[in-house]
């Protein structure tokens, strides 16, 4: 840095970051602190980037906001309907595939889910975001049972069964082990999909979640 330089001058004429490196931190922000505090300083003094670099890459807060309720939905409700379209031979296995979703929390993320939530809770816009994603979450579930053989209005049920289940796990904020929620999840396979899982099932399923 040169006399006439501070640290302010420095961050106005040096790299601005990425407008992914932003809604990165926005949904941080997101997840630790609600909707307040996603805030265009805040962000800037967490990336250690000038104010103005942020305007490079979204015009407003609006616009950031409106980013970050698109990654919510590109990642969770993408995953959620890529896990209810997935192959699989039996509907115990098609639970699996869902239940792995939701068990992973890298393709969904439950964390984002509860903040959006609450977010929701505060702005009938997102509610109304929130709304149509949850549809095209249960429609997806619903043709996943319809596949397997139910009846419509029956693969509606149990496709809210899923959904709901879930969706109550995380509002809840549910803690609990690997092993504990393992042992309950042939049960839940059964109760969803009338079919309980077969060891060989339950193997490859466990398989996915070990180094």
């Amino acid at each position: 840095m040169s006399k006439h330089e501070t640290p302010d001058t420095t961050k106005e004429t040096g790299w601005r970051g990425s407008r992914e490196l932003w809604l990165e931190a926005a949904l941080t922000a997101l997840v630790e602190g609600g909707v307040d505090a996603v805030k265009v300083q805040p962000l800037a003094n967490r990336l250690n980037l000038s104010r103005t670099s942020f305007y490079w890459f979204f015009e407003n807060r609006k616009a950031l906001l409106s980013g970050v309720l698109d990654v919510w939905n590109e990642k969770n409700t993408a995953a959620l309907i890529a896990a209810s379209e997935a192959y699989a031979e039996t509907a115990a296995e098609a639970m699996l595939n869902v239940i792995a979703c939701f068990v992973e929390e890298t393709a969904f993320d439950p964390k984002l889910e509860f903040a959006v939530r609450g977010w929701a809770l505060q702005s009938s816009e997102v509610m109304a975001k929130v709304k149509e994603a949850d549809s095209l979450r249960l429609d997806a579930l619903t043709d996943l049972f319809v596949r397997f053989g139910f009846e419509v209005g029956e693969a509606d049920v149990r496709a809210r069964a899923v959904y709901l289940t879930q969706i109550g796990y995380i509002s809840m904020q549910v803690s609990e082990s690997f092993e504990d929620r393992f042992s309950r999840i042939p049960a839940y396979v059964q109760l969803f999909g009338e079919q309980a899982p077969t060891e060989k099932e339950l193997a490859r399923f466990r398989a996915r979640f070990e180094v």
